[in-house]
């Protein structure tokens, strides 16, 4: 929650376009949601069994994945939108 806050804050600072904008919006969300399905499969996972299943645990080595790409394809998208604005303003990236 602390970057997607921080995101939107240099969002508004580097005074990206509105679509920009929307992109950021709608990966918060996904990642939001991501996080989301994974917590909801642990969940049932550990409700169904307790005891170490190696079906159990590639349910949830999957779900955590999934998170892990999404969270990859999120510092990836801030990098595309981010870096030209602070690369003008800074020179950096």
């Amino acid at each position: 929650m602390a970057f997607s806050l921080a995101a939107i804050a240099l969002g508004f600072y580097l005074n990206i376009t509105a679509t920009e904008m929307s992109i950021i919006f709608f990966t918060i969300l996904l990642g939001l949601s991501a996080e989301m399905i994974n917590t909801a499969l642990e969940a049932m996972t550990d409700l169904i069994t307790q005891k170490w299943q190696s079906q159990a645990k590639i349910a949830k080595d999957v779900s955590a994945g999934m998170m892990l790409l999404v969270a990859i394809g999120a510092v990836l998208i801030a990098l595309s939108i981010f870096g030209p604005y602070l690369r003008l303003r800074y020179g950096i990236f």
